[in-house]
């Protein structure tokens, strides 16, 4: 392989912000690792994805208990990918609440998606040791949306279409309009695709612009805190995603091999969107979606630690 494996380059510490968007509402972010956000009610606190391993979420949890002693009663899981979920044991909450399809996927292949994860991402999982044995269960699930009180506060959680999984679900605080997206978008980072549906996330992303979200926890980057910025990275998302489906289908449709279509997808998206953060990690797994998508998979195969090098080399080797 040419390039180093997926994040197997990405040692670097990152620089935590632990940033306000109201008296309720907080955003963990990482310059472009995995965001966690916080929704603090006058009776519980709900945290929304929890980092990969117990020992990284004890830092989440410090910064919670800074601001308040409230009892950490949720745990929302936007989807089942691993560097999402695994560190949910730290927080003794009472309750993991899901979307039935995240259960069905965690069923399917939460522990081939596990091995693959930790084998991609070794900075986020250097503390993997931690992790228990077996999966992160929810103990709540629902299907289209449902309703948590945290005292005097109304957490809607939804689906609002397929886009990053079939799972996805936001969080939305309907009176101060602020929007926890999971990666169904990012901002300055790159979508990761490799579980994705192409054709329907678009049509996700206009739903989630109809909320007209004043603020946003994205899946990566920063805190957006103003609806500008809620539009840039709509946007931002659409455009990578629409260009890099764009390249693949026309390279499926001039016949052109999986290889090839990586070479000239990669080359077309590289001087628009090489400063996100992952492009390199994300790029072969995503046109390797693309074109399962194109020629007829709709739904996506899943990803072993095999799978993965087997693609890298293919793609990425000399």
């Amino acid at each position: 392989m040419s390039k180093q494996f997926a994040s197997h380059g990405d040692m670097e510490d990152k620089v935590v912000s632990f940033e306000k968007l109201s008296d309720n509402a907080y955003a963990y972010t990482a310059e472009g690792d995995p965001n966690t956000g916080i929704i603090i009610g006058d009776d519980a606190v709900m945290v929304i994805d929890t980092q990969a391993t117990p020992v990284m979420a004890q830092d989440v949890i410090a910064r919670i208990r800074s601001v308040t002693d409230k009892p950490i009663k949720y745990i929302l899981l936007s989807h089942y990918h691993a560097v999402r979920v695994l560190g949910a044991s730290a927080y003794n909450a009472q309750q993991i609440i899901a979307s039935r399809d995240t259960y069905d996927l965690i069923v399917e292949r939460g522990e081939q998606d596990k091995a693959s994860e930790i084998g991609r991402f070794p900075r986020l999982f250097r503390n993997v040791e931690s992790i228990p044995d077996g999966l992160t269960w929810p103990t709540i699930t629902f299907e289209g949306w449902m309703t948590i009180n945290l005292g005097n506060l109304e957490v809607h959680l939804m689906q609002v279409g397929r886009g990053h999984t079939k799972g996805d679900t936001i969080a939305w605080l309907p009176e101060q309009r602020i929007l926890f997206a999971g990666d169904l978008v990012e901002y300055q980072s790159t979508p990761y695709c490799g579980d994705c549906y192409f054709r329907d996330w678009p049509t996700t992303l206009d739903a989630l612009a109809e909320f007209d979200a004043q603020k946003m926890v994205p899946g990566r980057g920063p805190a957006l805190t103003s609806a500008t910025e809620v539009r840039q990275a709509l946007a931002g998302t659409r455009g990578f995603l629409t260009d890099l489906y764009a390249c693949v289908y026309n390279g499926v449709a001039h016949g052109k091999d999986l290889r090839t279509i990586y070479r000239e997808a990669y080359d077309f998206m590289r001087p628009r969107y090489a400063d996100w953060v992952i492009f390199d990690h994300c790029m072969p797994f995503n046109v390797s979606r693309a074109y399962d998508e194109v020629t007829g998979h709709d739904d996506p195969r899943i990803w072993t630690a095999e799978r993965d090098i087997e693609m890298w080399k293919q793609l990425e080797g000399q």
